[in-house]
């Protein structure tokens, strides 16, 4: 089974909830016309009340011109049947609700309805594609396309395929994601969580361990990883960090600090209790950190800054330097 994806010409998102309404704009502004569908109407609607916002928000921060709006706007179609929006579609974009049933259920109509050379694609964040698509006469041509919330403004896409994924389907794939913006990352095998959320959970683990410890409070955390671990990762990422902050780069980095990064791992604890009291307790502490600032506003902030940082990282590469004269 080898999708074609050489001359796409619409694309379908269905489900459009926080993750799909995201998609319908990284799909939109690459051009491509857009289906967007999902089982409760209302929230098709509160879909396209979203795009229209954030279109007008882009415009107001960044300068979108009011043609690339219109033009967006334009590639974007409502769908009030699932039949409708699979229509001569090439590819699937399914953000529907994180549960293995539901995602069976769903997949079998996918299935069923989309062209046979259509990729099926997930934006799960923990499910294993072997098992949603167990029995499914089209397992090879389903792939997971695992985004960052919101995948509009954070560009990485991890992408996997399932036990029965035909490879091919998968290498084109990525090449698709890259094509519409995105930057994939291939897994070579599942693990729950993938990659971005083993390594955030390792990360808020800890920190929901020291604050609970009292060692800080969620604003000590915050302002380390803000402020700190995160500029740097922000550019580099850990290993890239590591490579960097020794002169004989990252073997001498490990080789010094091994020891230290042994000691610490052992006494970084494996135990996870987050009890209701625990949230209450950090939920007011944050509430009162940014009571100045509407949590709609803050979301928007956050985007439009990410928006910045990867518009100052394109215009200011890293590059070698040139040789004097």
């Amino acid at each position: 089974m080898s999708p074609e994806l050489a001359r796409p010409q619409a694309v379908a998102v269905i489900g459009t909830g926080v993750i799909g309404r995201s998609w319908i704009r990284v799909f939109a502004r690459a051009g491509l016309e857009t289906r967007i569908w999902d089982a409760e109407p209302a929230q098709i609607e509160a879909a396209w009340a979203w795009l229209k916002a954030d279109l007008k928000r882009s415009r107001r921060e960044h300068g979108l011109r009011k043609r690339v709006i219109r033009e967006e706007r334009e590639h974007v179609t409502r769908c009030e049947t699932l039949e409708q929006a699979l229509e001569g579609v090439f590819w699937v974009q399914e953000s529907g609700p994180e549960n293995l049933d539901a995602k069976r259920a769903l997949y079998a109509d996918l299935d069923r309805l989309a062209p046979p050379k259509a990729v099926l694609a997930s934006s799960t964040s923990t499910l294993d594609m072997t098992k949603i698509t167990e029995g499914l006469a089209g397992a090879s041509r389903c792939v997971i396309a695992h985004p960052v919330n919101p995948p509009h403004v954070v560009p990485v896409v991890e992408v996997l395929g399932g036990a029965h994924t035909d490879p091919l389907v998968v290498r084109k794939s990525v090449r698709f994601m890259e094509r519409v913006g995105q930057v994939p990352v291939l897994l070579r095998k599942y693990v729950p969580g993938f990659l971005l959320n083993r390594m955030q959970a390792a990360l808020v683990r800890e920190a929901l361990h020291l604050v609970k410890e009292g060692v800080t409070t969620p604003e000590g955390v915050d302002a380390v990883v803000r402020d700190g671990l995160g500029l740097r990762w922000a550019l580099l990422g850990p290993f890239g960090v590591a490579n960097t902050n020794a002169d004989g780069g990252l073997r001498e980095y490990f080789t010094r600090y091994g020891p230290s990064y042994e000691m610490l791992s052992k006494d970084l604890t494996s135990e996870f209790c987050l009890t209701p009291e625990l949230i209450e307790s950090m939920g007011k502490s944050v509430d009162a950190a940014n009571r100045r600032l509407p949590r709609d506003l803050q979301r928007s902030w956050r985007d439009d800054m990410v928006v910045r940082i990867r518009e100052l990282k394109t215009l200011h590469p890293a590059v070698e330097p040139e040789e004097d004269a």
